[in-house]
């Protein structure tokens, strides 16, 4: 059995180079976001919430069209 060393140093082979780290091909991309309690009472969909934003970045002057 291996002994666990008893320091908070990282171990050699646990240095990742994460410079040639890729992304994953089989997730997809997911963003989650978490309303506050009041905010979720007026939008009780993703719908909602979309449709809100939208028209904000339309009001919003020099922003691209979505």
């Amino acid at each position: 059995m291996k002994t666990i060393p008893q320091n908070d140093e990282m171990l050699p082979e646990y240095n990742f180079d994460y410079t040639q780290a890729k992304p994953n091909r089989f997730a997809k991309q997911v963003v989650n976001v978490t309303l506050d309690d009041d905010v979720a009472q007026v939008f009780t969909s993703a719908d909602a919430v979309n449709k809100a934003l939208r028209a904000i970045l339309s009001a919003i002057p020099n922003h691209a069209p979505i």
